[in-house]
């Protein structure tokens, strides 16, 4: 008798399904008027509003690849612009560097800090399960260290990157990945590239045991309690809690804050995130660690609040708290 029916073993509302035979369908299932949020935007190699962008393969045996957002010469521009690595968010579990919802906030951020943006195709759990998506944003590091050393090349990169300004930059989920390929790369010479900075944006670091923002805070659109429960599981290794160094880097499992050898650290947090309270709780990690570390808050916002192009297109508070993070970002890696 032929068994042609899948069964489904796990469901995140609206963004991903697991069937018994080990396949994923991540199509969106949710409202119909959030769905282009998540539509991939296919690459443009001529300046569309002040920015190209590509995808390049940068390990033809993986298959990894990035996508470079390039925004076009001013004239007040230096000669070189910094290079920001970017790890896209989705609780490990979906969404792609060529999502839409990153497509506008990365073009936005690559005009106004004057830098190139590179975006990494990380690979998904629960089929790549972690630390899968630290590799690969660790790899990507690595191929821009080879850049600096003329060993490999990449047009955009060699004309126009300037690899003593290398910053690392994430959102939620990836902001775990900044974290992990910083602390990798302390251990490394990466030189003649040196990295210059990290930006955890809205970092998913928890514990095991819930805070008392996850308790209290609001669940949004791009965050709810089954959201953080469901995907860490399908994402950490197998029998892992949340208490997993990657998910919760300043807790009694991870190395020691200390020990780590880290650039300076921008924490962007929005202040009614609902893991807010473990995030900040990174930062006292660092700050008591002794590390060079700067907090940004949005006030009123809710996690991954500047992704959701409705809200910053239809409310002019959510529009502000947007430009406002962009320009905290811009003048953190001015100074760096």
């Amino acid at each position: 008798m032929v068994h042609d029916q899948k069964t489904l073993v796990d469901e995140v509302s609206g963004w991903l399904r697991v069937y018994d035979d080990g396949s994923v369908d991540r199509t969106w299932t949710g409202p119909p008027e959030v769905k282009f949020l998540s539509e991939p935007v296919p690459p443009h190699h001529h300046f569309v509003d002040g920015v190209a962008t590509a995808d390049i393969i940068i390990n033809p045996v993986s298959g990894l690849s990035v996508r470079i957002y390039l925004p076009d010469k001013n004239p007040t521009d230096q000669d070189k612009l910094p290079v920001v690595l970017h790890f896209h968010g989705g609780g490990f579990c979906i969404s792609r560097a060529d999502s839409f919802m990153y497509y506008h906030m990365y073009t936005k951020l690559a005009k106004s800090a004057r830098a190139i943006v590179v975006s990494v195709y990380l690979r998904l759990a629960p089929e790549n399960r972690l630390p899968a998506a630290c590799d690969d944003g660790y790899e990507a590091l690595q191929w821009l260290s080879s850049l600096s050393r003329a060993e490999s090349h990449e047009t955009w990169l060699d004309q126009h990157a300037d690899f003593n300004r290398v910053f690392l930059i994430g959102d939620s989920s990836g902001g775990n990945v900044v974290h992990e390929v910083a602390a990798r790369a302390g251990h490394v010479d990466l030189s003649p590239m040196k990295l210059s900075g990290a930006i955890p944006i809205h970092p998913g670091f928890v514990r095991s045991e819930r805070s008392k923002s996850e308790m209290e805070q609001p669940e949004s659109p791009f965050l709810t309690l089954d959201m953080v429960d469901k995907f860490l599981k399908l994402a950490l290794p197998v029998n892992c809690t949340k208490d997993h160094p990657i998910t919760c880097p300043m807790g009694e499992a991870a190395p020691p804050l200390e020990e780590l050898k880290l650039p300076p650290v921008l924490l962007c947090v929005a202040e009614n995130d609902m893991i807010k309270d473990t995030e900040i709780e990174y930062y006292e990690g660092l700050k008591k660690a002794r590390k060079e570390v700067e907090l940004l808050i949005n006030p009123g916002m809710g996690h991954s609040f500047y992704l959701n192009k409705i809200a910053v297109d239809l409310d002019p508070n959510t529009a502000a708290q947007t430009s406002g993070l962009i320009q905290g970002i811009s003048e953190f890696i001015h100074k760096h």
